[in-house]
């Protein structure tokens, strides 16, 4: 974890640097995304909508753009991650 952060959370307060690009709008969390998710574990898409203030539905577009992007014409990495899991 980023130094940053653990001065935060050590001593509970928001993070002051908002162009840090670990910074979002959630003051649970102490307005950092590397506290939310060592405190919290994976976030579903709703959670994570809710916490940047936007629909569950433009979350999942977004996922969806970024997996295609990931995936690519990596037929290997496509079959492995969309194998029938029995």
């Amino acid at each position: 974890m980023k130094e940053c952060c653990k001065c935060c959370k050590k001593h509970e307060v928001s993070c002051p640097i908002k162009d840090c690009k670990h910074w979002i709008n959630y003051g649970d969390d102490l307005n950092c995304t590397l506290i939310a998710v060592d405190t919290h574990g994976r976030l579903t898409l709703r959670e994570t909508a809710d916490r940047l203030g936007v629909s569950f539905v433009r979350v999942k577009q977004i996922e969806d753009k970024t997996l295609k992007k990931l995936l690519g014409d990596n037929l290997f990495l496509k079959r492995y991650l969309f194998r029938d899991k029995d």
